[in-house]
């Protein structure tokens, strides 16, 4: 009892449920390593008595949880439920971001509440007052939270803060004193401007006659403004850009990233950078012949069949980048470089320092020196960034150059008429050996991995090999390293998407040397996670989708929607299964999603129609039922929808037209009250290859395929342009789609 008590206190599951009516108990051994990892020791019942007590005593010291918010509805910031509590007469302080502090007296006393560490439910609503300083109030539909305090100087204190993040202190009339952050966010994300269309790539996959081996910033801003200007696209999704991790082969995933703070250099288009223009006679010769030698890459990969070499176009753009930068920066360019290094201030200088310090010791930072491993704001560190210091300018220079062409991307985008523009992708977590881990390491549980339970798809669980962020350390820290990490990424986009958005909620931690199935949950507290995201995109201006797709607990879907974010519903998952089990109709869909037939880890659309997809895998060996068996269930389940399909007017093609198939489907999509909907762009050309095969590793090039037809011939972006197949494709779409706000049919 007391091991599950403290747990619960942490916000540890001692217990899961994989499935209604299924519940499944943690191994002790896990619990405890978990509890460890959040530094607190429960390896004995002295221990945990111990653990117990320093708790219960902390809590008693306290009046406020670390972390409150307070979301702002139509009457304006609402006061969390945390200070109902708190004695008459309290004088709260808040000084803002922004500068000025409020200052005003707690009015009328509430019932004093037990405080507790109990984490919120998201069943229930609560949350964000919840913690230490008393359990949280259901959010009402206006965003209002708890009750509110009318009248006075009380009201008006409230009425007076900005939104932003925020220090809050209260002090008793018997002079106790206390602080915690408090984040005043508004009640919502803005929308997806009207209903739109968009395109969903990944970029390295796309290539143009321009190319350098693999697609680039460039080729998305030429993406954007032709599909913009000719198709009427509102919007481009693309894989996450994050910073790899250098190594030879380069790990080509984009969801194991060295950073997420800092996009990868290797997708600049080096002929873009201004200084490219003056590079002198003599540069320019050696620069040319490294063009050459990424022609010869790009032919390959277009070609000859090779897949896409990222180390080697890096390679080549590397070089090209250093002769460039020995172009001396004008002064507008100097000065707009500047602004961006203090802008960005510290977090880029570790980045920058780790990807030097990288080249010099290897990409991990784990067999680094000694000195240089534990803390990034040491005197050995200090004195390597001094000795490595041209280098470190070069990772910030070419962290500036990709920020400032993401932004010429997402110009394009808008100027072309897209509503929404770029959507950006981020990734759950980071490399345990990159620059993130490294700059950030209290903030990541040590020893841990996040990963997934087994489920009907994967008995086995998953351990992705990433580390979690400690939610004790972020609320402590007022969540800064969230807010920074979505700042960065918000800045050039039109929307985000978020990969697992159930992260904001709970992650599966998985315990070193244990396997996947011995994991347990541990939960974040979401109403700050939540009034965190809100804030920075209401700022940036953007929306946010959450990929919600696969195991998801009861009310983390309505407390996304709640605060506006979209989910993602792909097709052939969405049936109705509470009655016939068949294809859910369209206008039973959700209407705040991204709607699509396929997504990067799933077949696409003419693969799942041929049966291409059971054939793949049985080809790597990666079927777990016979051939036949697994053949028969996907053609019924094909069956099945193409026959619905053609019920409803959507297949005058007939069966057997795998284009018009193709094209049903996403008729299929239109007629779903989705406010977005997205055409996975192989789709477009037939390609039949996922571009990610979970469960595989050396067996299949997932992340290095370019985009190819249904012959399996690579297609560039030009050849795009001139696609009947894609323009018949996109034709159902525009006369719904174009008007701002339209509805379909």
């Amino acid at each position: 009892m007391g091991l599950a008590r403290l747990a619960a206190l942490h916000g540890v599951a001692t217990s899961y449920q994989p499935s209604a009516h299924r519940t499944l108990q943690v191994p002790d051994d896990t619990v405890v390593a978990v509890l460890a990892a959040l530094g607190v020791d429960a390896r004995t019942p002295e221990a945990v008595r111990t653990a117990l007590e320093a708790h219960e005593a902390a809590t008693a010291r306290r009046l406020l949880p670390a972390a409150l918010v307070s979301w702002t509805g139509p009457a304006g910031p609402q006061p969390p439920p945390a200070l109902t509590g708190l004695p008459a007469g309290t004088r709260l302080r808040v000084e803002t971001e922004q500068g000025p502090a409020v200052e005003w007296d707690v009015p009328d006393a509430a019932p004093p509440e037990p405080l507790t560490d109990a984490p919120p439910s998201v069943a229930d609503g609560t949350g964000g007052g919840g913690g230490a300083g008393g359990p949280g109030r259901a959010v009402g539909e206006s965003g209002e939270v708890g009750p509110r305090v009318e009248g006075g100087e009380g009201g008006e204190g409230w009425g007076r803060l900005p939104l932003g993040v925020h220090r809050l202190g209260v002090r008793t009339p018997q002079g106790q004193e206390d602080a915690a952050t408090l984040i005043v966010a508004p009640a919502r994300v803005p929308r997806p401007p009207g209903r739109t269309y968009g395109f969903m790539v990944q970029l390295y996959s796309l290539l143009s006659r321009r190319s350098w081996g693999m697609g680039d910033l460039g080729d998305l801003a030429e993406l954007a403004a032709w599909s913009g200007r000719s198709l009427g696209v509102g919007f481009v999704q693309i894989n996450p850009l994050h910073a790899a991790v250098p190594g030879t082969p380069t790990d080509p995933s984009p969801y194991r990233p060295s950073s997420r703070r800092f996009p990868d250099p290797v997708h600049l288009r080096v002929e873009d950078v201004p200084e490219y223009a003056h590079v002198p006679p003599a540069d320019r010769a050696r620069i040319d012949e490294l063009l050459d030698r990424a022609a010869t890459l790009r032919d390959g990969v277009l070609n000859k069949g090779e897949l896409i070499d990222r180390d080697a176009v890096w390679q080549l753009k590397k070089r090209a980048l250093e002769l460039v930068r020995q172009v001396p920066l004008g002064p507008g360019r100097r000065a707009a470089y500047c602004d961006f290094l203090a802008e960005q201030g510290t977090a880029l200088e570790d980045h920058a320092t780790w990807c030097a310090l990288a080249e010099v010791y290897g990409p991990d930072w784990h067999t680094w020196p000694a000195a240089l491993r534990d803390d990034p704001r040491s005197a050995a560190v200090g004195r390597a960034r001094d000795e490595l210091h041209d280098r470190v300018d070069l990772h910030g220079w070419l962290a500036w150059l990709t920020d400032c062409q993401l932004a010429a991307a997402q110009n394009a985008a808008r100027e072309a008429g897209m509503p929404v523009g770029i959507v950006h992708d981020l990734a759950v977590g980071v490399h345990p050996g990159g620059a993130d881990a490294w700059a950030q390491q209290d903030a990541y549980a040590r020893g841990m991995s996040v990963g997934a339970p087994p489920d009907a798809f994967n008995a086995l669980g998953q351990d992705w090999g990433l580390p979690p962020w400690r939610p004790d350390v972020l609320a402590a820290a007022g969540y800064a390293p969230f807010r920074g990490l979505l700042r960065g990424l918000l800045r050039n986009a039109g929307a985000l998407r978020i990969d697992h958005v159930m992260g904001l909620f709970r992650l599966w931690w998985v315990p070193e040397g244990l396997r996947p199935t011995e994991g347990t949950y541990v939960r974040y507290d979401a109403e700050a996670m939540l009034a965190v995201l809100a804030l920075e995109a209401h700022l940036a201006g953007a929306s946010v989708i959450g990929e919600d797709l696969g195991t998801v607990e009861p009310g983390v879907r309505d407390a996304l929607a709640q605060r506006g974010v979209s989910g993602t519903s792909v097709m052939w998952f969405e049936r109705d299964w509470a009655g016939t089990g068949g294809p859910l109709p369209p206008d039973a869909w959700r209407e705040h999603c991204l709607a699509t037939a396929t997504t990067h880890d799933l077949p696409s659309t003419a693969a799942r129609l041929t049966g291409e997809h059971v054939a793949l895998r049985h080809r790597l060996g990666l079927l777990t039922r016979p051939l036949e068996e697994e053949r028969a269930e996907a053609a019924v389940e094909v069956a099945d929808w193409l026959s619905y399909l053609a019920r409803l007017g959507l297949l005058p093609e007939g069966a057997g037209d795998e284009e018009g198939e193709i094209r049903a489907v996403y008729r299929f999509l239109l007629r779903t009250p989705a406010r977005m909907i997205g055409i996975w762009l192989p789709d477009a050309v037939g390609d039949r290859r996922p571009q990610n095969l979970p469960g595989t590793w050396d067996q299949y090039p997932n992340w290095r395929l370019p985009l190819a037809d249904a012959e399996g011939r690579p297609t560039t972006l030009e050849d795009l342009a001139s696609s009947p197949r894609l323009h018949d494709l996109v034709a159902a779409f525009r006369p719904r789609t174009a008007p701002p706000g339209a509805r379909p049919a």
